[in-house]
């Protein structure tokens, strides 16, 4: 995987804004091993300001209009506030989709997907940023003004988040300010009253032995109650297999959810405990 090495990032950052000469041959993204990096992760809203791998690496070399285009998107902010955030938890690494996937590589992309259970799974900690929300405290009830979501930030109507919400140990929620609003355990009640997934897993992952059927893709004309999309802690493997193998279950993603990737049609972010249940 490739991964932003944060200080690198960071430093960059600082020489552009002081208008320093910056080394242009100094790595921002390097590849790094999952299993035994330790690095933070982001998992976010994608809006139409993202910042792409290629932008990420060439800032440097641009003329100074266009550096100053992509340093004003919100994409860019974001990845600046994660590295801070990073920076301040002790994390060398860190990796955002947005910018550390080549997606004009097909092979990389589809390693990319087949591969992401998995590095959330083995960061060290997970930010959440809910971009829409503006409280200094994690919601509580339903609002209507996330009238686009049911009521709740968008980060929970998310096809993605079911993955980057239940595989990682540690979720660290971020407002749009990027003040931490909690984390996945503390918040663990409200988490289910929104998500229907059970506390145990929230707090313990899918490798605990408590039964649970874990509930998601289908199509829009299966009413057998959802595909089951984990069972007996093989989670990565079936995630992979269930949601980006079926192709009744695909369609393209809207603007604003990982753009260029396909994405299954419904994931209903919901564990349920008895087979068969109505959605």
């Amino acid at each position: 995987m490739r991964l932003i090495n944060v200080e690198v990032f960071l430093e960059r950052k600082r020489l552009i804004k002081e208008g320093k000469r910056v080394d242009r041959r100094a790595k921002v993204l390097e590849f790094g091993d999952d299993e035994v990096t330790e690095y933070a992760i982001l998992s976010h809203r994608w809006t139409e300001q993202e910042v792409d791998y290629n932008e990420v690496v060439k800032l440097a070399k641009m003329d100074k209009k266009e550096r100053t285009e992509i340093r004003q998107r919100d994409g860019y902010r974001k990845i600046l506030q994660s590295c801070e955030q990073a920076m301040k938890d002790g994390y060398k690494w860190l990796w955002v989709d947005t910018c550390c996937i080549d997606k004009r590589s097909s092979a990389e992309l589809s390693e990319a997907i087949n591969s992401m259970y998995q590095w959330y799974e083995n960061s060290g900690i997970c930010y959440a940023y809910l971009h829409d929300v503006h409280e200094p405290s994690f919601p509580t009830m339903p609002d209507k003004t996330y009238h686009r979501s049911e009521g709740w930030s968008e980060w929970f109507s998310r096809g993605w988040t079911l993955q980057e919400m239940i595989a990682p140990r540690n979720v660290q929620f971020f407002n749009k300010d990027w003040n931490p609003i909690g984390d996945k355990r503390t918040l663990s009640p409200i988490v289910e009253d929104i998500t229907r997934v059970p506390q145990h897993i929230l707090k313990e992952g899918l490798s605990s032995n408590r039964p649970c059927d874990v509930m998601g893709c289908r199509s829009d004309d299966d009413s057998s109650g959802g595909q089951g999309l984990f069972s007996d802690g093989s989670a990565g493997r079936e995630y992979a297999d269930a949601v980006w193998g079926r192709e009744e279950g695909f369609s393209p993603s809207p603007t604003g959810d990982h753009p260029h990737v396909e994405r299954p049609k419904h994931i209903c972010v919901g564990l349920q405990h008895n087979n068969g249940a109505n959605w």
